[in-house]
């Protein structure tokens, strides 16, 4: 898919993953709505300038993301189809368990972090995939592309990461047969794991810790940058084959 005169809704836009991939498919003359509940959502697209609109939505919010979806939809003119979305949008929680104490962890704690990152990503799948499958199939009958973001934690979870672990494991889980399933409206999907990046999520840790994830890393031995993960996402859109698959974008880091 050419990315060049398409409109793409990238939801968690404000900063990070999110926006460096906005940014990215701007500069390769997309559309983009900028999906955020940030307030500094809007900033960013008036950065971005005429290219990019702002749409302050929650993921979990069914008529939030189908207005957002919208707005994709109407955007760019009517050369311009509303063709793909890149979901970044999620939270990252830790928790055991048992505390100290031996305390049970806190099930709302728990069920949050499901909703916003597994729930909340197929609330986004579902609206976005139901607006694509009415457009005019283009090159080997491709209507669109839906890029999710998975994490490394699917796959290496690490102690205290029950809920978030899950939650991205269940990303993972629903790419396949997603999949599957809208290969009959020509919309692939796809799903981009990353392993330790620089976003706002890492600002908190002490330097130290910083290190040592960097350590861990066998090639580069450094964080990943939103960049990087910005041009992996624009292969995907680019490269019709790609479906159906997720990638690890991490370095070849395996979380102890």
């Amino acid at each position: 898919m050419q990315i060049s005169d398409r409109t793409f809704l990238v939801t968690g836009a404000a900063s990070g993953l999110g926006a460096a991939t906005a940014e990215r498919l701007v500069a390769g003359g997309a559309h983009v709505v900028l999906c955020d509940l940030s307030d500094t959502i809007e900033a960013l697209a008036e950065q971005l300038g005429d290219s990019a609109r702002a749409v302050r939505a929650d993921v979990t919010s069914a008529e939030e993301i189908q207005a957002a979806v919208d707005t994709a939809a109407a955007f760019g003119g009517p050369q311009s189809v509303f063709a793909g979305v890149v979901h970044c949008a999620g939270v990252v929680s830790v928790a055991k368990l048992l505390d100290r104490e031996g305390n049970p962890a806190d099930l709302d704690d728990y069920a949050r972090t499901v909703q916003i990152n597994l729930v909340g990503t197929f609330n986004v799948i579902r609206l976005a995939a139901a607006a694509m499958a009415a457009n005019a199939p283009g090159d080997d009958g491709e209507r669109g592309v839906i890029i999710t973001t998975a994490s490394v934690a699917a796959f290496d979870g690490q102690v205290g990461q029950a809920a978030y672990s899950a939650s991205k494991a269940g990303v993972v889980g629903m790419t396949l047969p997603l999949a599957r399933e809208l290969s009959r409206h020509g919309i692939r999907v796809m799903s981009i794991a990353p392993g330790v990046f620089e976003t706002p999520m890492m600002a908190d840790l002490p330097e130290k810790a910083v290190a040592a994830l960097s350590e861990a890393v066998p090639f580069p031995k450094r964080l990943g940058k939103a960049a990087e993960f910005a041009m992996l996402a624009e292969q995907i859109i680019s490269n019709t084959m790609l479906n159906g698959e997720v990638i690890r974008l991490d370095g070849g880091i395996r979380m102890q």
